[in-house]
């Protein structure tokens, strides 16, 4: 069996990066369908040989001109019907700029920073990640004061 490839119909995979500034986050407006004109985070599929962490880094830059650093797993987003173009499964990543000079590429027609408690619209199942960010950050803070406090 060694070196046979089985073949099963299964998800495409896909990435997508959340950045925060300032209680703002990055979105891009998408250039092309499904929902062309409508807000989302940067990503975009991953390439066969690429991790995902890789690509979301590799995506990000793409489409915002920002090199970014992985920082952690948001979540792991897989629901059959979350993209019209068929079963896309996404892995989230909190990341943090490294460098570069913000401007929309690749498929995206502008980045730009939006406050957390003003976005647009978003697409695909962004609404729910951007929320489930929110409150890993909410988190993580909470536990940097406890810590901070016990001193």
């Amino acid at each position: 069996m060694a070196g046979k490839r089985f073949r099963y119909p299964t998800p495409a995979l896909a990435v997508d990066g959340i950045l925060f500034r300032a209680g703002k986050i990055l979105l891009v407006q998408r250039g092309h369908p499904p929902f062309e004109g409508s807000w989302a985070f940067p990503g975009g599929f991953v390439e066969i040989g690429e991790s995902a962490e890789a690509a979301v880094v590799r995506e990000v830059e793409e489409e915002t001109g920002l090199r970014t650093q992985s920082m952690r797993l948001v979540g792991f987003y897989s629901e059959p019907g979350r993209d019209p173009r068929g079963h896309v499964a996404s892995a989230v990543y909190l990341l943090r700029a490294v460098g570069g000079k913000l401007k929309g590429g690749s498929d995206a027609r502008r980045a730009e920073w939006w406050p957390t408690d003003r976005t647009p619209p978003l697409a695909f199942d962004h609404d729910r990640i951007l929320s489930d960010a929110l409150e890993i950050t909410r988190q993580g803070a909470r536990r940097k004061l406890s810590a901070g406090s016990s001193r």
